[in-house]
């Protein structure tokens, strides 16, 4: 009978219910397979025609909370880069600290002189010969996605830039790149224009099998906003503060002190936050 249930997309579009893909989501939030089995079964026996995705996902996530916290704060992790806001420049740093953990030296917010005017740059990542610009765009709204217009606009400013970049010392044999990355998904168009002139996407699932999920899940660099035990005021007070990991609570954990947090509930959230820290 569930075969037949239609689902409500973010995009407003209907489609199947699939409890294959519901498992594999909670699957990945690394919880035990018996309470991915039995959260999974019970949502399949509740779920009802035009349901929305938003709702299948807070009962899931309202179960695994309940039983195992960490995975929880595991399984909202596309919701947590979501609430890396609301300016943006939190999800800057979070890209900036993903492409230092796999080996780049990084800047975050940068003014880079290009060849016809100034250009404000979010991340300049380096590595052996690579360098790259990124620009990230964030949105506070799932249904957001990036549209053609963000690489075209990208495309422009790398070119400026990488024309002055080559009429630097040692510049003329490095590889140079521009890149976006995005907390979302981008649009057919903007992948096919993007790819077209060469430039790095990221996105959310994007590319297949080394989008931010993946990277994610693999370096252990979790936001901290997809910690269960703080509360909205706490993330904001932190994110304020220009803390954005978890790693970083946990490597000094007088931050929690300095916003206000009691003794005995920073215990638990350090927890967590080891927990959430370890790479699979």
């Amino acid at each position: 009978m569930t075969q037949q249930v239609q689902i409500r997309k973010y995009s407003g579009e209907l489609e199947e219910f699939d409890i294959k893909k519901l498992i594999k989501s909670l699957r990945r939030s690394k919880a035990d397979e018996t309470l991915v089995q039995e959260i999974a079964n019970e949502i399949r026996d509740r779920v009802s025609h035009g349901m929305t995705t938003k709702e299948i996902y807070r009962s899931a996530f309202r179960m695994l909370k309940s039983k195992a916290r960490v995975s929880a704060s595991r399984y909202k992790l596309k919701k947590a880069l979501m609430e890396l806001g609301p300016s943006g420049y939190p999800f800057e740093k979070f890209v900036g600290a993903l492409l230092s953990q796999e080996g780049f030296d990084t800047k975050v917010g940068v003014i880079v002189q290009g060849n016809c005017v100034q250009h404000e740059v979010d991340v300049i990542a380096e590595k052996d010969n690579k360098h790259y610009m990124i620009e990230c765009k964030y949105h506070s709204d799932q249904g957001r996605f990036c549209n053609v217009k963000i690489p075209l606009y990208i495309h422009s400013r790398f070119l400026d830039v990488e024309k002055q970049w080559e009429k630097q010392q040692g510049h003329k044999t490095k590889f140079h790149q521009g890149g976006v990355y995005t907390n979302t998904r981008f649009t057919t168009d903007a992948i096919q224009y993007g790819t077209c002139v060469g430039l790095m996407l990221t996105s959310w699932d994007y590319p297949k099998g080394n989008g931010l999920k993946e990277r994610i899940d693999r370096s252990g660099l979790h936001p901290l906003t997809s910690l269960t035990t703080l509360t909205k005021a706490e993330k904001s007070k932190l994110l304020d503060k220009g803390i954005v990991l978890c790693k970083d609570i946990s490597e000094n954990p007088s931050f929690l002190g300095q916003i206000g947090i009691a003794k005995q509930r920073q215990k638990k959230i350090l927890e967590d936050s080891e927990e959430l820290c370890t790479a699979h």
